[in-house]
């Protein structure tokens, strides 16, 4: 005797797709408004000195040209403060990773007494954050005043990113562990080759947390270095759009076609594009990471 398949699906309700048509008109509209800064920036950093000192720039550019993006990255030294800025997010998300893995993981198991107590202390950091003068008196006392490590060792640990990781660490299954044990595996072989590569979504979404935070940090630098060569990206966006001397009388030349205005849209697109270029990579991580990472205390 045949048994037949029942192939008929459920099908989408007028209201449902009506629904979903106004959430799918909404969102897009929100996603048109958040957009319309940057493509302004954008078109000022592409259109003439001209049209920038009359005010004509909307959303598209105004006598197009390229000079605010020749001079800002020939000339410009923007590309120190770039490097600066990539390799302390670079070091410092993996520093952070490695950091948070190896005190998340122990901090997840039921066996090791004193995880309860450790994250006492974590989630009192969290709440009771540390006065800036202390704070500041502290972290020059460790020599990191004027300090490229400044930029890094500081952000490496935080509490929240920190309880995400333990949550992901707890759910994971402990059978697989077990099993592995059984073979004769380590922890640390077991963390490294079974727990890690099945934990790319928390992996990535935590590594997210810390590299936007790491490449727009603007306090830090601010309130640590003094050493111009020191400067990341953000401090180095900070002179241009204040627009100092120097760079007046730089656009002033009439051979310049370019504006302090101009400058500084170029400095603002230029230092979002690595976010831009890194998000889409981790997207598809990033949802799933956030929400395993806080279904369970």
């Amino acid at each position: 005797m045949k048994v037949q398949k029942n192939t008929s699906h459920v099908r989408e309700s007028a209201k449902d797709k009506a629904f979903g048509g106004i959430v799918t008109v909404i969102l897009v509209v929100f996603a048109i408004i958040t957009a319309i800064p940057l493509i302004s920036e954008i078109a000022v950093s592409l259109s003439s000195k001209t049209a920038s000192q009359m005010n004509m720039i909307n959303l598209l550019p105004v006598e197009f040209t390229l000079d605010s993006w020749k001079y800002l990255l020939g000339e410009g030294g923007i590309w120190k403060p770039f490097l600066i800025s990539v390799s302390s997010t670079v070091i410092g998300v993996v520093t952070a990773l490695g950091i948070n893995v190896l005190m998340a993981y122990p901090l997840s198991k039921t066996e090791f007494k004193a995880s309860k107590y450790i994250m006492l202390f974590v989630v009192f950091t969290m709440v009771f954050a540390a006065p800036k003068v202390p704070y500041f008196l502290t972290l020059r006392a460790y020599g990191l005043y004027n300090n490229y490590w400044v930029l890094i060792l500081p952000h490496i640990l935080t509490a929240y990113n920190l309880i995400i990781m333990r949550t992901f660490f707890k759910q994971f299954p402990k059978e697989l562990e077990e099993a592995a044990m059984i073979d004769g595996c380590g922890k640390f072989r077991i963390l490294f080759q079974i727990v890690l590569p099945a934990s790319k979504a928390v992996l990535a979404t935590v590594g997210l947390f810390y590299g936007v935070t790491m490449w727009n940090q603007y306090e830090h630098p601010m309130m640590f270095i003094q050493n111009m060569d020191l400067f990341p990206l953000q401090m180095k966006i900070r002179s241009i759009v204040d627009g100092g001397s120097e760079l007046q009388a730089i656009t002033m030349m009439q051979t310049a076609n370019y504006t302090p205005a101009t400058l500084s849209a170029v400095a603002v697109v230029f230092a979002i594009i690595p976010i831009l270029i890194a998000y889409p990579w981790l997207q598809k991580y990033f949802a799933k990471g956030a929400m395993l990472g806080s279904v369970k205390g």
